[in-house]
């Protein structure tokens, strides 16, 4: 059983921790409840954090020369109070934060599809494509950190992605807390197959730096590598990139398995690819493999345990997902 390094993420605190939002309500988030025994959280709730009360009213992107945050009914503007306090926090947030979880369309915290409008009172918005003054600030900075809010991560794909990550990124800050290249090259073996799903021409960079055949110190490969790694998990991979790493994991038992078995093998691995099973599937059948012939090397491999069982579940929004 893997032991999972605990990662630190900071979510709007309207999300399952307090009743902060404008009329006092907590936002429910299944994925965020689960998340809680297996991650730290810290809490930030940046309307309430700058004054604006609980209750309070409701507040609004306006577009004039810039985009401005203002309050209804009231007219007021919170814009420079909100850029104050985002930059403040921004100073005090550590360097081992491996992610954030924000409130979906809010004009505050929302880091996507975020409602514009031109007029502070009437009118429909002129965009909903807009980002929180707070959240899209945080997408912006952090780019190399997972932004998500609690309305995206009900879609299985997204969610099992931002999961993947944050327990990728902080297995990673514990192993550079040792600033040792003998653990990076055992983390890197560990993490081999799994960066392959996501990049392959990552993978290769990766494997050159810690071979370090340019004479690099210590700190420039581990700071190198870590400017890879997190590029490596930006984008959401194809689903069928994971079937590039099952052929390749097929081919430590290729004097092993029957003609039947392979065969077999590859069958599940197209009906994957055409949407018609789980990567579940042909995950279980070389998880077989690899506990019928004892290889500890495929053993240590993360990508057959990315997270914790208890995290995972294929519960989705329905707007589309790849098991």
């Amino acid at each position: 059983m893997r032991k999972f390094s605990k990662p630190k993420v900071i979510i709007s605190r309207c999300i399952e921790f307090e009743k902060c939002r404008y009329n006092e309500a907590m936002i429910s988030s299944e994925a965020v409840k689960m998340m809680k025994d297996h991650v730290d959280f810290i809490t930030v709730c940046p309307e309430a954090d700058i004054g604006m009360g609980i209750p309070r009213v409701p507040v609004r992107l306006v577009e004039e020369e810039d985009v401005r945050l203002k309050q209804l009914k009231t007219g007021k503007d919170w814009t420079d109070k909100m850029v104050s306090y985002r930059e403040k926090i921004s100073e005090n947030i550590d360097d081992d934060i491996d992610g954030f979880i924000m409130k979906s369309r809010s004009p505050s915290c929302g880091p996507y599809e975020v409602k514009v409008y031109k007029d502070i009172e009437k009118g429909a918005p002129i965009s909903n494509k807009g980002k929180g003054l707070f959240g899209g600030y945080i997408r912006e900075k952090y780019d190399g950190l997972p932004v998500e809010d609690e309305g995206r991560l009900t879609n299985f794909t997204i969610r099992d992605h931002f999961l993947t990550t944050i327990f990728a990124l902080a297995d990673f800050r514990e192993m550079k807390s040792r600033n040792s290249i003998k653990d990076l090259i055992y983390f890197h073996s560990r993490y081999k197959f799994l960066i392959l799903s996501y990049n392959e021409t990552n993978l290769r960079k990766m494997g050159k730096l810690v071979a370090n055949n340019q004479g690099k110190t210590e700190n420039e490969i581990i700071e190198e590598y870590e400017t890879l790694f997190k590029d490596t998990f930006k984008q959401i991979p194809k689903h069928t990139n994971a079937i590039n790493v099952l052929m390749h994991i097929m081919g430590y038992f290729k004097d092993r398995l029957k003609p039947t078995e392979k065969q077999f093998y590859l069958n599940v691995l197209d009906s994957y690819k055409e949407g018609k099973l789980p990567l579940s599937t042909p995950l279980y059948i070389a998880k077989e493999w690899i506990i019928k012939y004892e290889n500890d090397y495929l053993e240590r491999q993360v990508f057959f345990e990315r997270y914790p069982q208890e995290l995972v579940t294929i519960s989705d929004s329905g707007k589309g997902r790849n098991l």
